[in-house]
């Protein structure tokens, strides 16, 4: 039996032509309310997505600052899961065993402006008289360097450590040093009267130092062969270099040859001091994660405008006879500071960098004369040779002067040296173990 389907009837014909002409009118609406300059700018934006895409994919990704964002928001995300982590340096792990009175404060503060702005995780240590460790102490300061969250950088004063003995992968190394006698001269009188950062600054590291000893004499103490300016507290740079072994801390062949070769076995970079803007863009294009900008940073007015509070005061130059003295008992030193010295200069060739040595200027004080160097000790006694009647009147002028502050009661510069006799009475200081009567000298 057929069946036949019964037609539409107009009421039902009529209400689906209107739902139908209900969405027409919608549409028709959203595209009369869109105007062309609405329009205009759909398109245009459009257009520069599109543009961004092929940049995108011609520089290899997106801009740093997109995957910052991107890095910050994923830490923050719910629900959609984390972000890959961020791919880490290399080298990752940096360890700056810094030697006192080389600048160590200098870079440890601008290491502090870059650390927020590169993303790596400093440690600075507060410990700077304890560099010689037990095996028990190396083992744990190392454990404690190695599980720090990566890209870190570790500083501290402290002979350096050999990772691979004890199994543990190694870090980069870097330092700088500078010039032994100016560097002793640095310490002896950092010592005794501090340096900008406060008037007792001097005081609270030095409480039990008497007058008659904080005010002695450099050429006397020197020539006349006191503990302090003796060879043993002369041989500071190379135990920095030639590490934990006993027998580093004994001036000698063997302990500046364990030094070289550690430099150029474990040492990334080794600057010097005296060309210290150099070593700033060195450790620039070696170390780009830590140290991108550091130079820029450095020679910014914002950054010299904080003062530089770190520069040791009364500081002052020994004699001709002391500084005789002071460079035969340093011979050790010396090799070792002319072999790095080369060694820099080697990988600033190398790299295709040709300035020349700058004098180390310090922070606040733009008055100083730079590129200004010491002449070597024959140079410097034909100079007084030939000076010597305007050296008879600098003496007069500086005996009167002092006159006049002793009867006025000004007892801030140097006193007359103390009698040898009162030396000989702490011999006790000669006779202590090397690492006690070495501790006090560790600045930072």
């Amino acid at each position: 039996m057929m069946t036949f389907r019964k037609p539409l009837s107009h009421k039902h014909l009529s209400g689906y032509m209107r739902v139908r002409s209900r969405r027409g009118n919608w549409l028709a609406v959203v595209l009369l309310r869109v105007s062309r300059r609405d329009l205009f700018y759909c398109l245009t934006a459009l257009l520069i997505f599109c543009l961004g895409s092929v940049f995108y994919q011609l520089n290899g990704g997106a801009p740093k600052v997109l995957l910052d964002v991107g890095y910050y928001l994923g830490r923050f995300a719910d629900g959609h899961g984390s972000l890959a982590p961020r791919a880490l340096p290399f080298p990752s792990q940096v360890v700056y065993n810094r030697v006192g009175k080389c600048g160590s404060r200098t870079i440890v503060q601008l290491l502090r402006m870059l650390v927020d702005r590169h993303r790596f995780t400093l440690i600075s240590s507060d410990i700077h008289n304890k560099t010689r460790l037990t095996k028990r102490e190396q083992e744990n300061l190392i454990r404690n360097i190695s599980t720090t969250p990566q890209p870190f950088l570790y500083t501290r004063h402290v002979h350096f450590l050999n990772f691979s003995r004890f199994r543990t992968d190694e870090p980069v190394h870097i330092n700088i040093i500078r010039d032994p006698i100016n560097r002793f001269l640095s310490n002896y009188f950092f010592r005794r009267f501090g340096d900008w950062r406060g008037e007792e600054n001097h005081i609270v590291r030095t409480p039990g130092m008497k007058d008659d000893e904080r005010y002695l004499d450099i050429n006397t103490c020197i020539l006349e062969s006191y503990p302090e300016c003796s060879n043993l507290r002369l041989f500071y740079i190379i135990p920095y270099f030639c590490g934990q072994h006993p027998q580093c801390r004994e001036p000698g062949v063997w302990a500046l040859e364990m030094a070289k070769q550690n430099v150029l076995d474990h040492y990334l970079l080794v600057g010097v001091l005296e060309e210290l803007e150099d070593v700033l863009l060195l450790l620039e294009r070696l170390l780009p994660h830590f140290f991108s900008d550091v130079l820029n940073i450095y020679r910014s007015p914002e950054y010299r405008k904080l003062g530089n509070m770190t520069g040791t005061v009364r500081k002052q130059i020994p004699n001709l006879e002391a500084l005789q003295v002071l460079y035969e008992r340093m011979e050790y030193e010396y090799k070792f500071y002319n072999f790095v010295k080369a060694q820099f200069h080697l990988t600033k060739r190398k790299i295709g960098l040709r300035s020349g040595p700058v004098k180390y200027r310090k922070l606040g004080n733009m008055t100083g004369t730079v590129r200004k160097q010491i002449p070597n000790l024959e140079a410097l006694q034909v100079l007084y040779e030939r000076m010597e009647y305007e050296y008879k009147f600098y003496n007069f002028v500086k005996a009167q002067f002092h006159l006049t502050k002793r009867k006025i009661g000004l007892r801030s510069g140097p006193k007359p040296s103390r009698p040898y006799s009162s030396v000989l009475q702490r011999k006790d200081l000669q006779e202590e173990d090397t690492e006690d009567s070495l501790e006090w000298t560790e600045q930072t």
